[in-house]
């Protein structure tokens, strides 16, 4: 690679294992966020997101070295919650995932912050794509065919959610099933995503690229192609300016999708 790229930070192994993870995360926020955008969950992977300390606390308690998978199975029971409650219509769904979100993020903080250790899981609120290692790229890859497989399987029935339920279940799709399924695949990605990209940044980077190209495309396949078109070109211009700047390499990636989303504006069409 470091022949086909004549840059200076080609020389950097760290750089060239943060350009692939960018190639891995970044179609992977693209194809989930057509469906997030279409699906008005936003909130809800916001809230996933946020999750992910409480998940980091019970990986504290239970003495695990890495928290991933605390924080994967806390953020897979969420999702889950999050998608039964709202299933009973008691309360609207942006105040049922409010009280969700609220409650797992005071809980992590309370139990991180016991004796004034949270700082030392602060790069956790922005994460560190730099530091990614071959190893990770690998777990990368395997959520990427993960998810391109439930895409494969479950992508007619998940638009047809999108656009009325009720269609949906008179096609004879599982609404709750489908619901439920994305829920957890949104919740997959998120978490293991979040210690590369950041909490607090995170959920931009899955709904940016997608509202930016639903702002210019005329039908679904277009929405699809410039939704990962504007992901990749976030996520490469971003790592490079990073580079160059100094700066936080998420935090910069989700700029580099601001500016794209502002000028798409100017070319705003008719909604799809």
């Amino acid at each position: 690679m470091q022949n086909w790229l004549p840059f200076e930070w080609t020389q950097y192994h760290f750089m060239l294992n943060a350009l692939l993870a960018v190639l891995l995360v970044t179609p992977l926020f693209a194809i989930l966020g057509t469906m997030v955008v279409n699906n008005k969950m936003a909130f809800f992977s916001d809230a996933i997101g946020h999750s992910a300390l409480t998940g980091i606390a019970i990986g504290v308690l239970l003495g695990m070295g890495d928290p991933l998978l605390a924080m994967l199975a806390f953020s897979i029971i969420l999702a889950i919650g999050i998608s039964n409650v709202k299933a009973r219509g008691r309360s609207s769904p942006d105040t049922i995932i409010g009280v969700f979100s609220s409650t797992a993020v005071a809980l992590g903080i309370v139990i991180l912050s016991r004796e004034g250790g949270f700082a030392k899981y602060s790069n956790y609120l922005i994460g560190d794509l730099l530091s990614i290692s071959v190893s990770q790229i690998m777990i990368l890859t395997a959520v990427l065919l993960l998810v391109l497989l439930f895409w494969s399987i479950f992508f007619n029935q998940l638009l047809l959610v999108s656009v009325n339920s009720s269609l949906a279940r008179s096609r004879g799709v599982n609404v709750r099933v489908v619901e439920i399924a994305f829920s957890i695949i949104v919740a997959l990605v998120v978490t293991v995503s979040i210690q590369w990209v950041g909490i607090l940044i995170i959920n931009s980077l899955l709904v940016l690229p997608a509202a930016a190209a639903r702002n210019i495309a005329v039908n679904m396949r277009q929405y699809h192609l410039i939704t990962l078109l504007i992901a990749v070109i976030s996520g490469l211009s971003g790592l490079i300016c990073s580079y160059y700047w100094g700066t936080a390499s998420g935090a910069t990636i989700v700029l580099c999708a601001s500016v794209l989303f502002i000028l798409s504006l100017f070319g705003k069409t008719k909604s799809i």
